[in-house]
């Protein structure tokens, strides 16, 4: 792999994310970083930071929040088992995310449908409630 395991090499952080296949594009991860949903090391990040071996990134995408570790750097993307060399999940990260997941899960499941329009016998049940009630 051209450009990839070297300790000096530097990579900026919008072209790790996108190496590291955590975005589709390079600009999806540049306005991540730019809205707030990257930090490096506890502090917000700009896509020009360099990704640093051993550095602790925090990613929010959608309803997921992971914490991962910089095992390596590349500037090149390449196929996702690859791309999983370049970083570790925290066990924490992990557990978290699954915990949050069920917790969703459970809570779609006791919505009710409300949002959906009432069918025709429910109709029926409406137009005759509003005439034996008129108000």
């Amino acid at each position: 792999m051209a450009k990839h395991g070297n300790d000096h090499q530097k990579v900026r952080l919008d072209k790790w994310l996108w190496a590291a296949r955590f975005f589709k594009t390079r600009a999806q991860a540049k306005t991540a970083i730019e809205g707030g949903k990257i930090h490096v090391d506890g502090q917000r990040a700009k896509p020009s930071k360099e990704a640093i071996l051993g550095a602790t990134i925090k990613i929010r995408q959608g309803w997921d929040e992971k914490i991962v570790v910089v095992d390596d750097v590349s500037d090149q993307r390449r196929g996702a088992t690859e791309a999983a060399v370049l970083y570790t999940e925290t066990t924490e990260s992990i557990a978290l995310r699954e915990q949050r997941t069920a917790e969703r899960k459970a809570s779609n499941q006791s919505l009710s449908y409300q949002d959906q329009r009432p069918n025709k016998k429910q109709r029926r049940q409406i137009h005759r409630f509003k005439e034996d009630n008129p108000s």
